[in-house]
């Protein structure tokens, strides 16, 4: 059931209004889908894995919507685009396994690269909304750079760009030491 405002309006209800988590449901729902007619002998390998990455991706995403720190919500979004990742994999081997025929398989991974596409591009707007230095216990954070197609391209070294000695951390964040002046 849909909840509406006074003037009969759909109220906006959170997480669930994310074009991300939407698709991620509709992976979620497909790959459920997948799992149930794969054969008797991936019940408790190729099944039980497509189907907790799946749902492993929107949750992170609801989990990360609610989470106050703009970094906590990035670290969650980060865990849910590495799940939509390991989703795409179950379905690329189960297409190699021929469990899945090729229009199938199309559907699947084109959801699974929207799902995607759509978190980077949810991932740069929450950046895009911080201004001047990315700091967050005394260490410098940043995107890490790379080929991903709606990574923010406009921050310089001292808003928080990695600079290209950082280590990458956990979830393809860059940390650094913060020096300051003496």
């Amino acid at each position: 059931m849909k909840q509406t405002d006074k003037s009969g309006e759909r109220a906006s209800k959170g997480f669930e209004d994310l074009k991300a988590w939407q698709l991620a449901r509709r992976l979620m729902i497909e790959c459920h889908k997948l799992a149930a007619g794969l054969p008797a002998i991936e019940r408790f390998d190729l099944a039980p894995q497509i189907r907790r990455s799946s749902k492993s991706a929107m949750a992170n995403i609801s989990e990360g919507y609610g989470r106050y720190h703009y970094l906590d919500c990035l670290r969650f979004y980060y865990i849910a685009r590495g799940s939509l990742n390991e989703t795409i994999n179950h379905i690329i081997t189960a297409h190699d396994l021929d469990y899945v025929d090729d229009r199938r398989y199309g559907e699947l991974y084109d959801l699974g690269r929207e799902a995607e596409r759509a978190l980077n591009g949810y991932i740069a707007y929450v950046w895009k909304q911080q201004q001047g230095h990315v700091h967050y216990g005394g260490r410098l954070i940043a995107e890490a750079t790379g080929d991903v197609e709606s990574a923010p391209s406009n921050l310089t070294a001292s808003e928080g760009a990695p600079r290209a000695d950082a280590d990458l951390g956990q979830h393809g964040l860059a940390t650094s030491s913060l020096h300051h002046p003496t």
